[in-house]
């Protein structure tokens, strides 16, 4: 019997539709080909839907995409929508849609591909084989904690005042999803906190040290942020899924990143406790190019690959289109971003072409 699967299609703004597009015609192709179906309906979110309804995010987007299996999304902004109020822009939209949806866990990939190596900043002995996951909480910590904001004391000088705070249930949360997302992979999972100083910490090591009682095919470790950091530059292949809070994630997502030396070919996804995830690339809408058919698809392409690995769990049409990537990258085929010398230039299309074809 086919397992069917509603998706929302955010294609959104600049080269959105264009990689969406692409990404389209591998899914249904993957699908033909491992008895899964899709049902696409399209949703407007960030500029284009400011230009339809006057908001970044209409009500009946945010229903659609609760009322799917999984939301795909390409990318939002744009150069025309700069100047608008905070709360008007694309941007705002993103963000209403992941606390609509309740995506609390963000999943970043990091994984060098063979191809690309040379891009990398380092070493090829210290990149080569790099394949990591940061499991990174979205919702708490120190960007969300009260109190927070600028007062004035007493004396009359300004005070800042950010607060860092996770509850007993907050880091549960988090932890389950990233002891099962190791178990997907190499079944190790690296805690990173701040333990040594900071009381949040001492109850974030607590709970993910009890958690691990349930998880015992997962080996865990505990390392403070600051040694993560250098760790991750000094031999980054030590790690599989890393696990920490929204301040620290935010820095090391980014510097995980950029051990591939192109982040616009990394995808990444956004779960919640139950409902639908969002998947989507770490790139922009590049207003620059859009239309002129110069966009990589690939992250984009990735990011469907995640949704069927994380969200649907479909490992085996995931796994088809990972593989497919790295093929059409064996054969040369580049667009503009990641070109180098004896490689063949493609388009948006002709790199759709070139995945369809290996497909």
């Amino acid at each position: 019997m086919t397992q069917r699967y509603r998706i929302t299609l955010l294609p959104g703004d600049g080269i959105g539709p264009e990689i969406m597009a692409v990404t389209v015609d591998v899914l249904k192709k993957v699908a033909a080909q491992t008895g899964i179906a899709f049902d696409f309906q399209e949703a407007l979110v960030g500029g284009a839907a400011i230009d339809a309804t006057g908001s970044p995010l209409p009500a009946d987007t945010l229903a659609m995409c609760k009322d799917s299996d999984a939301v795909l999304l390409a990318a939002i902004g744009g150069y025309k929508w700069d100047n608008l109020p905070n709360d008007s822009r694309p941007e705002k939209g993103l963000l209403n849609l992941r606390s609509g949806l309740g995506l609390f866990a963000n999943l970043r990939p990091a994984a060098i591909l063979p191809q690309l190596i040379d891009a990398s900043s380092l070493k090829r002995e210290v990149v080569e084989g790099v394949d990591i996951m940061v499991v990174r909480e979205l919702t708490g910590g120190i960007y969300f904690g009260q109190p927070r904001g600028i007062f004035e004391t007493e004396t009359g000088e300004k005070r800042g005042v950010n607060t860092m705070v996770y509850s007993e249930s907050e880091i549960d949360r988090i932890g389950r999803v990233a002891f099962e997302t190791a178990r997907k992979r190499r079944k190790k999972l690296c805690s990173v906190d701040k333990s040594n100083v900071l009381e949040v910490s001492q109850l974030w090591r607590d709970r993910m040290t009890q958690l691990a009682a349930a998880y015992p095919d997962v080996e865990l470790s505990h390392m403070y942020v600051d040694n993560a950091a250098m760790q991750l530059l000094r031999a980054p292949k030590q790690f599989d899924t890393i696990v920490t809070g929204n301040l620290f994630g935010d820095i090391l997502s980014d510097a995980a990143a950029m051990l591939t030396g192109s982040i616009g070919m990394l995808p990444s996804a956004s779960m919640g406790a139950n409902g639908p995830g969002l998947f989507e690339p770490v790139h922009g809408s590049a207003p620059d190019i859009a239309g002129q058919d110069k966009a990589n698809p690939l992250a984009q392409v990735l990011s469907a690959a995640m949704m069927l690995r994380y969200g649907l769990n479909q490992p085996e049409a995931a796994d088809q289109i990972e593989q497919a990537v790295l093929k059409v990258l064996d054969q040369g085929y580049r667009t503009g971003d990641i070109l180098s010398e004896g490689m063949t230039l493609v388009g948006c299309k002709g790199m759709g072409e070139a995945l369809l074809a290996v497909l």
